[in-house]
């Protein structure tokens, strides 16, 4: 075969380079997506089970006039989006860098630190969407979704992984132990969960407490989620709520790329 024949049977690059990395992690996806199908729908089944029905059925009043089914609905969206970014940029990142080096063998590839980067946070926002699209499934179901307006619960969660998985991703790349990523999970998402508006009202906090639930950017996806679910308006501005996120993202983005580039680039 010729030198152009056999350029011609190569596949064509990809115009944007972090899609190759995309693919890259799409395809280890398609050999293990099917273990995570029958948790997809159990975890929410089991959490509305639980939490909505379970602990409901001792709420009368509700809450704000609200059956507790149907407003903790919008809470659990948002925490399950969060949890599922975290547990993709904690260790898959870390082992990246440690154990099998996969950063190390992009880079060497015509990649920039961008595009390493890019691509799997691409993925990280995928695997978002696709467990919380099952779980949006599952509440419907239940008849706790009141509004066509729950469908803009995807793109909250979308931003609200990038807002998460960015920094933790730059976390991940500094930390020289997975014990400090144990430490994460217990110190700041545990917390955020237990205390960001998931399971009962911030206005019932004290004032301290309080700020800091508005500080998380939990928070700010639950206040989204909740009103969306609910067909009712947020407590915060949309506009307030998407540009906290942004800022989060854009800045986690950022710290990530500078802590990449120290590693990757020598």
């Amino acid at each position: 075969m010729t030198q152009q024949a056999r350029e011609r049977a190569r596949p064509p690059l990809p115009r944007v380079p972090a899609v190759a990395v995309l693919a890259h992690y799409l395809v280890g996806y398609r050999r293990t997506w099917r273990a995570g199908v029958f948790s997809s729908f159990l975890l929410p089944v089991l959490t509305v089970v639980g939490f909505g029905l379970g602990v409901g059925a001792y709420i009368d009043q509700g809450v704000g006039g609200v059956r507790y089914f149907d407003w903790i609905v919008g809470g659990l969206l948002a925490s399950t989006a969060l949890q599922v970014a975290i547990g993709e940029s904690t260790w898959p990142v870390f082992s990246n860098f440690r154990w099998i080096k996969t950063y190390f063998a992009q880079s060497a590839a015509p990649l920039r630190v961008g595009d390493v980067l890019g691509g799997h946070l691409a993925f990280v926002v995928f695997r978002v969407l696709s467990s919380i699209a099952a779980f949006l499934l599952v509440t419907a179901l239940f008849g706790a979704v009141h509004s066509p307006w729950a469908l803009a619960v995807l793109p909250v969660v979308a931003l609200l992984g990038l807002a998460v998985a960015a920094p933790t991703f730059a976390y991940a790349a500094l930390v020289d132990s997975d014990s400090w990523l144990a430490m994460l999970f217990r110190f700041a998402v545990i917390p955020m969960t237990l205390f960001a508006g998931v399971f009962f009202p911030v206005e019932s906090l004290p004032a301290v407490l309080r700020w800091l639930a508005y500080a998380t950017p939990l928070w700010h996806a639950v206040d989204l989620c909740r009103a969306a679910t609910l067909g009712v308006a947020p407590q915060w501005s949309v506009a307030g709520h998407l540009l906290y996120l942004a800022v989060w993202a854009l800045g986690g983005w950022l710290l990530a790329r500078h802590t990449f580039r120290r590693r990757l680039v020598v």
